[in-house]
């Protein structure tokens, strides 16, 4: 697994980090972390501005 880090493009707030397989699959485990069903249930105003998806390096 790889370690991504998802923010708020407009605001550069942090909202998850942590393990996934690939972008998608990090999208959906900060939507369920956060109480969501997936990624396609996240709110409007999390994605304002976009979301950016970055992957970390050791």
């Amino acid at each position: 697994m790889k370690v991504f880090r998802i923010m708020q493009a407009a605001t550069g707030a942090i909202l998850w980090s942590g393990s996934a397989l690939d972008p998608l699959a990090a999208l959906d485990a900060m939507a369920r972390a956060a109480g969501f069903r997936d990624r396609t249930r996240i709110p409007n105003h999390l994605r304002a501005g976009g979301l950016h998806v970055e992957e970390l390096r050791a």
